[in-house]
């Protein structure tokens, strides 16, 4: 390798480490400053902790009159994992029908699907919000859970789909002389091909779960329902007397699952990702 060429991808990988760098500085701040006094988390600038503490996390954990925070890390776990399941499967089984089967107005269907894609979540808000206060389901999971069982993520029906395309039809067919049926071929033949897809969609629905705010914050407004995310939001006060050491504590605990999850099916994510049919 020439000097020309060894500067050359010496620079390149000294940017990519320091953009690199540049993103993980606001993660690296929230870790160090959950273990700063509140009265040095603002005003002593670097990294490491001048004065080390556990007592953020121990106020944090304590959460809000008299709910703990391990209420609302199991609120946000129940919604996440029930979310999980059902788009997993509903996806899926949308998926098949619309990769292997034929039926009336399919095209049709398919179309609406993908401009659902397209509809920005504040359009449909308010019919949604209107419908689920007639069933009473404010301030339940219900709303948070129920449209995952129904197939409601369209953007993962199409994921499975083309993954399921990928999948050559002569398995099908081998399968359907040995005597399967439609069934069987679902949950014998597609389900264990379509793993990757799967995970993908498991990590991305678990992610997008715990991470959601907005829609809590309209459906849930009893404490002991609280999620993580609007235990964390509870914490701050306007008036600016918010405890920010117990606030940037529990933001640390928020983002262990979510890790945790990444870094165990993160070979199975990134193959689902890249791949859109069998090896």
């Amino acid at each position: 390798m020439t000097d020309d060429k060894m500067i050359f991808r010496l620079g390149k990988h000294g940017v990519i480490i320091l953009f690199g760098l540049l993103m993980l500085y606001p993660v690296l701040w929230l870790l160090s400053s959950s273990f700063k006094p509140n009265a040095l988390i603002f005003s002593e600038p670097g990294l490491w902790p001048g004065k080390f503490t556990l007592e953020n996390y121990v106020n944090g954990w304590k959460g809000l009159q008299g709910i703990s925070f391990s209420r609302f890390f199991l609120n946000s776990a129940t919604i996440s994992v029930l979310s999980v399941i059902g788009n997993i499967l509903t996806c899926s089984l949308a998926a098949y029908a619309f990769a292997r089967l034929e039926f009336r107005f399919k095209s049709v269907l398919f179309a609406c699907m993908l401009v659902t894609i397209m509809l920005p979540y504040h359009v449909v808000l308010i019919p949604q919000y209107i419908i689920f206060s007639k069933l009473e389901w404010v301030n339940t999971y219900l709303p948070l859970i129920v449209p995952k069982w129904l197939a409601h993520d369209s953007f993962f029906i199409l994921l499975m789909i083309q993954f399921i395309r990928g999948i050559p039809k002569e398995l099908d067919e081998s399968a359907t002389i040995d005597g399967c049926g439609q069934g069987q071929l679902y949950f014998r033949i597609i389900i264990p091909l379509l793993v990757p897809a799967l995970i993908t969609t498991a990590i991305f629905t678990f992610i997008w779960s715990w991470d959601d705010f907005f829609s809590q914050m309209i459906y849930l407004s009893r404490i002991n329902l609280f999620t993580v995310q609007l235990g964390i939001r509870s914490l701050y006060d306007p008036s600016g007397s918010s405890d920010w050491g117990a606030l940037l504590a529990m933001s640390v605990l928020s983002l262990v699952p979510i890790m945790t999850i990444f870094m165990l099916f993160q070979k199975h994510f990134l193959e689902g990702i890249a791949t859109t049919g069998l090896k």
